[in-house]
């Protein structure tokens, strides 16, 4: 049986500033009060990247909203989150974030199931005439398929 996915958020602005090379699933490591506004689907993924420090993954400018029947206790919205994945998937990851030009970014936070997963990119960024270069050819691609759907 397959679980249930819930999508909180999507980054959808990283598809067009970066050429994704690899996604990965990762845990996020929250608090109580996070997973309830998760629920709420209150998240923003935008400017939000992920850094390899020491072996910790580590998630930065996540903004969680506090949870709206929360009390004093509440969590800081922006706090940095440690992203929870094997070492190995550590290692591979940092020995291909050392080549030029290739970072890491969060693409969406889910529920899969009862937990909450975040799907990271590794990520290429584009230059000014690339990011033409695709919104022309999707323009190409939707004009072939509706001359194909007219004929």
């Amino acid at each position: 049986m397959k679980p249930d996915i819930k999508i909180v958020c999507q980054n959808r602005k990283a598809y067009h500033d970066y050429s994704i090379e690899e996604t990965i699933e990762a845990g996020i490591q929250l608090l109580g009060t996070e997973v309830k506004s998760l629920r709420e689907g209150k998240a923003n993924l935008k400017d939000s990247y992920v850094l390899i420090k020491d072996a910790k993954v580590i998630l930065l400018n996540c903004h969680i909203s506090p949870y709206s029947h929360g009390n004093i206790l509440n969590h800081d919205p922006l706090r940095t989150r440690k992203l929870l994945l094997h070492r190995k998937e550590i290692e591979r990851l940092r020995g291909k974030m050392q080549q030029k030009g290739y970072t890491l970014i969060p693409l969406k936070i889910y529920f899969k199931g009862p937990y909450a997963k975040v799907e990271i990119g590794l990520a290429k960024g584009k230059k000014q005439y690339e990011k033409r270069e695709t919104i022309k050819e999707r323009e190409a691609k939707r004009a072939i398929e509706k001359a194909m759907k007219n004929r």
